[in-house]
């Protein structure tokens, strides 16, 4: 699973990290760039029908259809005759690629033990942080020409690996083993998973407003701002999130042995304010502020992103999943174009993501006030299944 991890992190980071230059190449404006990542967000409807078979025939030959569809496609981007064809690849492969990651993160949870499942959690954010790193560390090709940018879609096609694997080693999750044996597959959310699932959507749909804003026009907050090349983007961006890795696994801990409602609430605004200063803020400031900002948000990142899993029964836990991604890009969506035509009028990055963070901040006390505390119980005591 870790390795899926890495493919689906670099599947769903490649449009992120190379958006500024391949609109370079293509003559996109920001708003433009704005309305072409949220296209790419669109996409994650194709996510739900398949979320929802998982649920029905199983995880695995979702997964391992998935970890050979999205690099194949992904990869397609190379030969991208203009902004509109890239842009429809990504809409495709990325969605497969975050579909795997959502089974993933299914998985995980029916699987590790009670006290375990927020630190797996973690674990699996810090492999797909490594995924993501390898669009990263590729980021500085794009400085070879206008074109360049191109030969790190082609790297999508390395990740075809990981489907062999998959279909060697990955075996069925257990608890979806025994559900389907027991007939329980009745795909019903009743009222009280439906007021769960508001709950969550809004959190994520909230809090995506300001990340997904924030990781799109930051390379080119970082490119026309500060007038920094693709290596230095990416020597930014490693030396900034990598400490999040830190946060991820001590995050996973602390959720796990002190409870995971306090310590997501808290991070959360701490994180988002950092980072939103990093925008507003030059030299070292800029460089310490965005450290500390993605420190924060790792650390609040098990808490939050366990809870996605453990309030759902195994008959709806993957179409559960599909949809809070899906919110949370829909959130994404609002932040880009509202972002993006705001700073096409004249509005600086740092104003619009210091007002933006606004948003994750309201959520944090939806959950505070209105999440449960699930440390240490059995999944079966969560949600109340036989």
């Amino acid at each position: 699973m870790g390795l899926g991890s890495m493919a689906s992190a670099f599947i769903n980071t490649l449009f992120t990290q190379t958006v500024a230059f391949a609109a370079d190449e293509f003559n996109i404006s920001t708003g433009g760039q704005g309305v072409g990542a949220s296209i790419v967000r669109l996409g994650i409807v194709l996510c739900i029908p398949l979320v929802a078979l998982a649920d029905k025939r199983g995880r695995r030959p979702i997964m391992i259809a998935t970890a050979w569809a999205a690099p194949i496609i992904c990869a397609l981007g190379a030969i991208a005759p203009n902004f509109s064809f890239l842009v429809a690849t990504q809409s495709i492969g990325r969605p497969l690629g975050l579909t795997l990651d959502i089974l993933i993160a299914v998985v995980a949870v029916e699987e590790m033990p009670r006290n375990s499942r927020a630190y797996a959690t973690g674990i699996l954010a810090v492999l797909s942080g490594i995924g993501a790193g390898v669009a990263v560390a590729a980021l500085p090709v794009a400085d070879v020409s206008t074109s360049s940018w191109r030969f790190i879609y082609a790297l999508s096609l390395m990740w075809l690996v990981v489907a062999v694997a998959l279909m060697k080693w990955l075996p069925e999750s257990q608890r979806f083993q025994k559900a389907h044996a027991q007939h329980t597959f009745r795909q019903h959310i009743d009222a009280t998973l439906r007021l769960t699932l508001l709950r969550i959507c809004s959190v994520v749909f909230l809090t995506n407003i300001f990340i997904a804003t924030m990781s799109i026009f930051q390379n080119r907050y970082l490119k026309d701002t500060r007038g920094f090349s693709a290596t230095m983007v990416a020597l930014f961006t490693v030396a900034t999130s990598s400490p999040a890795s830190i946060g991820l696994v001590l995050g996973g801990r602390v959720a796990d042995e002190r409870g995971r409602r306090v310590l997501g609430s808290t991070m959360v605004p701490i994180g988002v304010l950092l980072l939103a200063s990093s925008f507003a803020t030059s030299g070292i400031a800029m460089w310490s502020v965005a450290i500390a900002g993605g420190l924060c948000l790792g650390v609040s990142y098990p808490a939050l992103a366990v809870y996605r899993g453990e309030l759902f029964p195994t008959r709806t836990r993957g179409l559960a999943g599909g949809i809070i991604m899906t919110s949370a890009l829909m959130g994404g969506i609002v932040g880009l174009l509202t972002a993006g035509w705001t700073i096409d009028a004249g509005a600086s990055y740092g104003s619009v993501l210091l007002a933006l963070s606004a948003f994750p901040i309201i959520a944090s006390l939806i959950v505070w006030f209105r999440y449960p505390e699930t440390a240490h119980m059995e999944l079966e005591d969560i949600t109340h299944e036989a």
